[in-house]
C-alpha cells in the first residue's frame, strides 16, 4: 500500500518532529513527563487488556481516530464499535514503545504493536500522532503498512 503525501506535508512533518524532538531533549534532561504523554502512555498499555469501552474512555466525545488504511471513526461511540470489530479476533496484544515525543497537545508514539490474532503472531510498526485535549485524544492518526498486517493474519509472516 502506498501513501502519498504533498512535498509541503512533508516538509512540515519533518519541521514538526525536529522541534518535538530538540523539545523533548530538553525536557528529557529535566525528567519531566507531560501530562500528555503520562496519558498516551496509559493508553497504549491499555490496548493489552482488549477493553473497547476503557479504549474509547481516552477520547473526547467528539474524537476522532484516523486508522489510516481505512476512513476516518469520529465520535467516540463509533470508535469505540470500531475497536471493538476490529479486535474482535485478537487473542493478546502488546504495544512496546520504541519512541515518544510530546510537545503540548501533540504526542508522537513510534511502536511495535505485538498482536497474536486467530493464533497468528502479528509484529506490526507503527507510528502514532495524537493531539490532545483536556487529557483527552482528540485526534489519532496512526501510520503502519496495511500488507504486513493483513499477510501475518493470514499467516504469510
Amino acid at each position: 500500500m502506498m501513501c502519498r503525501f504533498s512535498v509541503s506535508g512533508l516538509k512540515y512533518l519533518f519541521i514538526l518532529l525536529i522541534g518535538l524532538t530538540q523539545s523533548s531533549i530538553a525536557q528529557a534532561a529535566d525528567g519531566a513527563m507531560s501530562s500528555n504523554e503520562t496519558t498516551i502512555r496509559e493508553f497504549v498499555v491499555a490496548w493489552s487488556r482488549l477493553d473497547a469501552d476503557e479504549l474509547a474512555a481516552y477520547f473526547t466525545d467528539d474524537g476522532v481516530y484516523y486508522n489510516m488504511p481505512t476512513e476516518p471513526v469520529e465520535g467516540r461511540e463509533n470508535v469505540r464499535a470500531f475497536i471493538a470489530r476490529f479486535m474482535g479476533s485478537w487473542e493478546s496484544t502488546d504495544w512496546e514503545i520504541l519512541n515518544i515525543i510530546a510537545e503540548g497537545d501533540i504526542v508522537m508514539v513510534e511502536r511495535v504493536d505485538h498482536t497474536v490474532a486467530l493464533g497468528n503472531i502479528i509484529d506490526l510498526p507503527c507510528l502514532g500522532i495524537f493531539e490532545m485535549e483536556d487529557g483527552k485524544i482528540k485526534i489519532w492518526r496512526d501510520y503502519f503498512d496495511l500488507a504486513t498486517y493483513t499477510d501475518s493474519l493470514q499467516g504469510k509472516n
